[in-house]
């Protein structure tokens, strides 16, 4: 109840009876009396019996005003009690954890089937991923900033990049591109002119960012020890990010790029450096023909580099658009360009470091 509920008297005989207003004037009645705060309870020789019960409405009300609501309306309230603090809440992951584990469990599985199987088939499963990365991008480019950078050329050129690369080594893979970039520049000529010099920038970069990258994939697998090459690429950025995870969601306490991904911590790049420089030791002695475990300390640091600065890419991108994922194709991962955003700078990393230890063949 607030302080407006329990205001001055609004004349005389405002507490009384409908008869009470009638009652004739007098001191009680003045209209200066009636703007005191509160009226004098006792007038003495006034014999009215109207001007009594007024009186005893007036003492009433007064001791309702101190001890609280007289009438059966005017329930008096409970005492507000302190809530108590809520327990602490275990740390949570922000994602469906089963859902993940279960597509992470699924697409290791095409992937391992396809790798040491038909080298082909990998080849097709590459040329999907990035297809599929490639709508996502261009989708959420229009989508959010308005910007139409061409798909076809671009998953058409993206395509021919990767089988390329697998064809014909690195240069195929820059004809390739170039090709792409210019094939971009053509096919925006045919709508208006309007953006046509943002719409083409982005093409271009699109270009670059998925199918390039992930043409050193197909690279790797060359070798003739391709298969175990790819494999290492993958359990090394697959540890980097798990380590940063298990690490930065236990002990982290420290933001490595607030602005940027504010659940990064620098207590999780440390995780993913130890846990990847551990597995690049590990397969550099027992899986890449030549190496030595020295070489996979080297290759797990950088590994843990590029896989954070890629993440942090996207994240800076995806920030920029204003968006969580880039899309919802995979249940607990969110879309195709979400799993592939520590991969892709990833790939040049190892095939050049590979080859530099223990060559191309």
């Amino acid at each position: 109840m607030n302080d407006s509920s329990w205001g001055a008297p609004q004349g005389a005989g405002y507490w009384g009876t409908p008869e009470m207003s009638a009652a004739p004037a007098g001191p009680a009645h003045d209209v200066r009396d009636a703007q005191q705060t509160r009226p004098m309870p006792n007038v003495p020789d006034v014999p009215d019996a109207g001007r009594d019960a007024a009186d005893r409405d007036d003492r009433d009300r007064d001791a309702a005003h101190v001890s609280g609501p007289l009438f059966r309306d005017e329930m008096p309230q409970e005492p507000m009690s302190t809530p108590l603090p809520p327990p602490p809440q275990k740390k949570r992951a922000g994602r469906d954890l089963r859902a993940a584990i279960g597509v992470g469990v699924g697409l290791g599985a095409v992937i391992g089937l396809s790798l040491f199987i038909v080298k082909a088939v990998f080849i097709g499963v590459i040329v999907i991923a990035v297809v599929v990365g490639l709508w996502e991008l261009t989708s959420r480019l229009q989508e959010r900033k308005g910007i139409k950078a061409p798909l076809v050329p671009l998953a058409v050129g993206g395509a021919a990049m990767v089988v390329a690369g697998y064809a014909r080594g690195p240069e195929g893979a820059w004809i390739a591109i170039t090709l792409t970039a210019l094939a971009v520049l053509v096919w925006r000529m045919t709508e208006p002119p309007d953006g046509y010099l943002k719409d083409v920038t982005a093409g271009v970069f699109a270009a670059f960012y998925v199918p390039f990258l992930a043409t050193f994939v197909a690279l790797l697998l060359t070798a003739d020890d391709g298969s175990w090459r790819v494999l290492t690429f993958l359990v090394l950025t697959v540890v980097s990010d798990t380590g940063a995870y298990a690490v930065g969601w236990r002990f982290g306490t420290h933001k490595l790029a607030p602005r940027i991904s504010p659940g990064k911590t620098r207590e999780g790049l440390f995780g993913a450096v130890a846990f990847a420089m551990v597995a690049g030791a590990l397969c550099m002695e027992f899986l890449i023909d030549g190496g030595a475990w020295w070489q996979g300390l080297l290759l797990g640091l950088a590994v843990a580099v590029s896989a954070t600065l890629g993440d942090l890419g996207e994240s800076m991108i995806k920030r920029d658009l204003g968006i969580k994922d880039m899309g919802t194709l995979l249940p607990g991962h969110g879309g195709i360009m979400d799993r592939l955003d520590s991969l892709l700078p990833t790939a040049p990393v190892v095939w050049l470091l590979l080859v530099l230890f223990v060559g191309s063949g």
